[in-house]
Parts: C-alpha cells; sequence; structure tokens
C-alpha cells in the first residue's frame, strides 16, 4: 500500500479504537507495515489535521494514539449533550443502557458483541447524561474500560436499587436485548421522565 493509504487506514483504525486508542506496534501489525513508518503516517495525519483546521485531533496519551475533538469546541459539545431536544433517549442509548444495565460491569467491545454495531456514540451520550460511569478497568490486554449505571440511572427509572430491575431471568442463557430493551422502555413509559427532571430531582434533594 502507499503512504496516503496507510494514513487513511490508521485514521480508521483510530476512528474505530475509540477512547482506548491503539499503540503504533499494534497499528503495525494490523497494517503490516515497519513500526517506524506507521509512526510516520501518524505524526503525518496529525499535521493534516493541524493545518487543515479540522475539527479532532490525534493525540498520544500513556503510549496509545487516540482521535480527539478539540478542547476550545467544549462549550459546543456540552449544548448539544444538554440540550432538551436531546434529553429523550434515542434507541440506540437506550438499547446500550440496557446492556449496561443488566450485564454491569461491561467494557465497549462487549457492548458492541451484543448489539452487532459501534457503540461509541450512544455510550458517549449516556457518560453525558451521568446515566453511566466508569466504574473500573477490565483485566485485559489494553485494560479496557468498565461501565456500569450511576445513581442518576435510578433516579431516572425511579428505581431504589439494581436489584429492582425488572425481572431478566427468563432470558439471561440467551440474546436477550430486545427483551432486555423492552423492560426499560416499559419503565421508562410508566414513569415519563426527561433528563431535565432527574437534575431537577437531584438538586432538590441537595
Amino acid at each position: 500500500m502507499n503512504f496516503q493509504e496507510l494514513k487513511s487506514i490508521i485514521e480508521g483504525l483510530l476512528f474505530m479504537a475509540g477512547e482506548e486508542g491503539l499503540s503504533t506496534k499494534h497499528m503495525a501489525e494490523i497494517t503490516e507495515q515497519r513500526v517506524e513508518v506507521v509512526e510516520e503516517a501518524v505524526q503525518d495525519l496529525k499535521g493534516d489535521f493541524e493545518r487543515k483546521k479540522r475539527g479532532i485531533q490525534v493525540l498520544v496519551i500513556a503510549g496509545m494514539y487516540h482521535l480527539a475533538t478539540l478542547p476550545e469546541h467544549v462549550p459546543y459539545f456540552e449544548k448539544m449533550a444538554y440540550s432538551p431536544a436531546r434529553a429523550s433517549l434515542s434507541q440506540a442509548a437506550l438499547e446500550t443502557l440496557s446492556i449496561v444495565a443488566y450485564r454491569q460491569p461491561i467494557t465497549r467491545v462487549e457492548i458492541e458483541e451484543v448489539r452487532g454495531v459501534k457503540s461509541d456514540r450512544a455510550i458517549q451520550t449516556l457518560v453525558n447524561k451521568d446515566l453511566i460511569e466508569e466504574v473500573g478497568r477490565a483485566e485485559a490486554i489494553g485494560r479496557p474500560i468498565l461501565y456500569g449505571t450511576t445513581k442518576a440511572f435510578l433516579d431516572y427509572f425511579a428505581l431504589s436499587s439494581l436489584e429492582e430491575l425488572p425481572e431478566a431471568a427468563q432470558f439471561e442463557q440467551t440474546d436477550g436485548l430486545e427483551e432486555e430493551t423492552q423492560l426499560l422502555f416499559a419503565k421508562l413509559d410508566g414513569r415519563q421522565l426527561t433528563i431535565e427532571d432527574v437534575g431537577g430531582n437531584q438538586g432538590d434533594a441537595d
């Protein structure tokens, strides 16, 4: 492959890796290129983003390369995350939330194995809405983040504890994504709560 194609592949790999990132060694193994060639391609890609003033950047954290947004754009991301129009949960977010609720602690890769599609955006939405959070790191290569539900999740679905989640025993040994999601839908429909309601309730409690 030529150098430009390698850069394009690396950009896609970093996008797929999400917050876990990739090392140059791992990218070299995947692309079957020398580590020094991959390093040069990553640095060139980083320079491309900077020169073209793109909305994303390449960061290296603890030896792992990541695609990330620009810190100066944070106010816009906050408006998107907390705008009233986005207060309700999408189908993708609710599916992801149901997986985390019933199977926590769980990694992003495990969530995607259940859903069969990438779930970075849904996970980030749920984190932004304080419905799920990082609860630890898995004992696996790269120490991926483990996600679990928050106190706000319990408030959102009017639960005093996770033990009050709708019974899931009938599908624990099967692919029960649809059933899990429908149970949470039923809970949500019964309460008719929004994210603002939860925030208001927490404010009252304070």
